[in-house]
């Protein structure tokens, strides 16, 4: 919710002045045309400012990011995302509060952004290891994909109160959001309960026995070790006295599957930020939409979003093929995106179908990916049983993410003047790199597929024809 009003109040901050009737009562000149801008946004070079507001944030998540996970494996998770979660609600206040203290010089902007974006590292890591510390892998793809929609809902959210208040008093897009923020950090450290034990209930079974995953060699994702359920609950009983020490940097990064899901993280969370950032401005540009009304349609990409992470998430535990499901979904995404570009706006039914189709397209992966995979790799059978690797390996992962980003909407900052074409060309790029950086562990779950399809089919005909 925090992270979408500057996206909606982007399109507030440098508009056409010469729509709008100036106030009797203003200072400017007569052949002003830059009167209704909010300096420094007022400026020709406006959208490389906007970009710098931006990266600032996402540079700073991005690098926060790999040391965030460290620390959310040694700290206690509830006061950790409680005081993430205060912070962030206090930065967002203060970004928008600068509309009501009159501040006009960039830097505030810019350092409330990176102070913003490196107290909001504390998120991710922190909510992907409770959730992962309640559910084993059996249904985690469905389940995850269910609870990752909160981060659409919270963008939708984000958009509407935005839009609330975007062509008026523009700061209470930021100050309320980040009020909500904070009251929902308040519940946070009241409520939240890290570890099933603490309640004595069962912790999850993290590796299954049987099925397609033993035929798998070691290095493969999915792969577990024969192990029953009630051993796999002692193991992970959270005893004080038989603490597995936190899995390194290094360690985390020689899991099988990390360093693969991490760079195609890196475009795919590229194409998704950039949508994120620049879909209300594209909007309001290209479909001549008020600024209200391009922050409510940008909304749709947001609802595509939790249809298509719940729909990876089944999928992929349906096919046991999280890579595969990634894959088909990225390809599928790159000419879908295209024709956005060329016939969305031409018509508000064409532009809500297809917004609809490119959030689920795009954002699926990216939900897959930094949920259940994340979930799946930390608790990795490679690790023998110590889960303390959850919060680093989502760590990795999502900064790794983070970098691409940070990337995405500056790369549209700087592009955007040549064209929303070209904007476009780039994220159909970034999507199909993505998709290639898979194609290893597409081919080994292929493999795992045929072996499991011959394994079966040779047990029917023993079954049919004994000797």
């Amino acid at each position: 919710m925090s992270r979408k009003p500057i996206s909606v109040v982007k399109s507030r901050l440098h508009q056409n002045c010469s729509e709008l009737i100036k106030p009797t009562n203003d200072s400017h000149s007569i052949n002003d045309t830059t009167w209704c801008d909010w300096a420094p946004f007022d400026r020709n070079n406006y959208k490389e400012l906007l970009g710098a507001v931006d990266n600032a944030f996402l540079v700073a998540y991005a690098i926060g990011m790999f040391i965030s996970g460290i620390f959310g494996e040694r700290l206690p998770l509830r006061y950790y995302l409680s005081a993430g979660m205060l912070l962030s609600g206090l930065f967002t206040s203060l970004f928008g509060l600068g509309y009501f203290w009159n501040i006009h010089m960039l830097w505030y902007f810019v350092l409330i952004q990176i102070c913003n974006g490196l107290v909001q590292t504390t998120g991710w890591p922190s909510v992907v290891t409770c959730v992962g510390n309640w559910f084993g892998k059996g249904k985690r793809g469905l389940i995850m994909g269910i609870w990752n929609s909160h981060t659409s809902v919270g963008n939708i959210l984000g958009s509407l109160i935005a839009g609330v208040w975007v062509n008026e008093q523009w700061g209470l897009s930021f100050v309320v959001p980040g009020i909500i923020t904070a009251a929902m950090g308040i519940l946070t450290f009241l409520f939240l309960i890290e570890y099933p034990e603490d309640v004595d209930c069962t912790p999850p079974q993290h590796h299954t026995s049987g099925g397609l995953e033993e035929n798998q060699d070691p290095e493969d994702l999915g792969n577990s070790p024969k192990e029953s359920s009630l051993e796999s609950a002692a193991r992970g009983s959270k005893e004080p006295s038989a603490q597995p020490a936190a899995i390194s940097f290094l360690g985390a990064l020689r899991i099988p599957g990390v360093v693969e899901f991490s760079l195609c993280l890196l475009f795919a969370k590229l194409v998704s930020y950039t949508f994120l950032y620049w879909l209300p401005l594209y909007i309001f540009n290209v479909a001549h939409f008020s600024a209200k009304e391009a922050g409510d349609l940008s909304t749709l990409f947001d609802v595509g979003g939790i249809i298509g992470g719940i729909m990876a998430g089944l999928i992929s535990d349906y096919t046991n093929g999280r890579a595969t499901t990634c894959c088909v979904m990225l390809i599928l995404a790159a000419p879908m995106m295209f024709l956005y570009n060329s016939v969305g706006q031409k018509g508000i039914t064409n532009s809500v179908v297809m917004l609809i189709i490119c959030g689920a397209l795009v954002n699926g992966p990216y939900a897959l990916i930094t949920t259940a995979v994340s979930a799946d790799l930390g608790t990795h059978q490679s690790l023998k049983g110590n889960a303390k690797a959850l919060s680093t390996v989502t760590a990795i992962i999502d900064g790794t993410g983070s970098i691409g980003a940070a990337l995405g909407p500056l790369l549209a900052g700087l592009i955007s003047p040549t064209g929303w074409n070209n904007v476009f060309y780039m994220l159909i790029s970034a999507d199909i790199l993505a998709c290639l950086l898979l194609c290893r562990l597409v081919y080994k779950e292929i493999l795992a597929w045929k072996s499991f399809l011959n394994r079966d089919r040779g047990s029917s005909l023993a079954l049919t024809h004994p000797r």
